[in-house]
């Protein structure tokens, strides 16, 4: 089976700043099967023009003037079914020892984390073709680094492509980051309840049947993957 994955990020510069906004970096993820991609596209493309949205919409671009849109993305998204997945990984901030574990380099540690995103989905005999929003890295082969290693631990797999593209380009990478920002807000306690954000999230969680919260690794709709650096058992 062909697969394709759509990604985006909420705070990635976090454990480089010196005055962090939030307590957890988050890595999404949307993942499909790539003859289904033109559906889906088509979909979206019908939603924006039912509800007169034109440009590149967001998270961050939720407003009470938009917001019955965003509503009806997240329900068409929850509709899907298993058809059509997200998942995301939670690092805490207060975790994270650059010096010890990523030779102090911050953007390396963020690719590691986006390579614990993807490797725990990916699954023999599938093929994998892997998208993430444009991002300007210092080291301009972070990606190729990242699909030889995910190639390197899944042998029996083929990811065949990790490539960045700008998210105006395109609307699954954009509701991606609705989906991000979703998780993102909740985690990190930052959406305001009297707001059209809380609203497109309480909405979620009212399809989903609970709170936006970690999940286990079995959840396949909206997964939500808590990372622990501080060891245990």
């Amino acid at each position: 089976m062909k697969i394709e994955v759509y990604c985006d990020e909420a705070y990635p510069d976090l454990f480089s700043s010196k005055r962090p906004q939030a307590r957890y970096m988050i890595i999404g993820s949307l993942w499909l099967r790539a003859e289904d991609r033109a559906f889906y596209k088509g979909a979206i493309h019908k939603l924006r023009n039912q509800y007169k949205i034109g440009g590149e919409f967001k998270w961050q671009k939720i407003s009470p003037s938009r917001v019955e849109f965003y509503k009806a993305l997240l329900k068409w998204f929850y509709e899907q079914g298993e058809s059509l997945r997200f998942r995301c990984i939670a690092i805490d901030n207060t975790q994270v020892d650059l010096v010890k574990f990523h030779e102090s380099d911050q953007e390396l540690g963020f690719y590691k984390f986006y390579y614990q995103l993807l490797h725990h989905w990916i699954h023999d005999f599938n093929e994998y073709s892997v998208f993430c929003d444009y991002k300007s890295n210092r080291k301009r082969d972070r990606l190729h680094v990242l699909k030889k290693c995910l190639r390197n631990a899944n042998l029996s797999a083929n990811v065949i492509n990790v490539q960045a593209i700008r998210s105006r380009e395109s609307v699954l990478i954009q509701l991606t980051d609705v989906l991000v920002g979703v998780a993102s807000g909740c985690l990190n306690k930052r959406v305001a309840q009297d707001g059209a954000k809380y609203q497109v999230a309480k909405d979620l969680e009212h399809l989903l049947g609970r709170k936006i919260a970690p999940t286990s690794l079995s959840e396949k709709k909206f997964n939500i993957f808590k990372i622990n650096l501080e060891g245990g058992w």
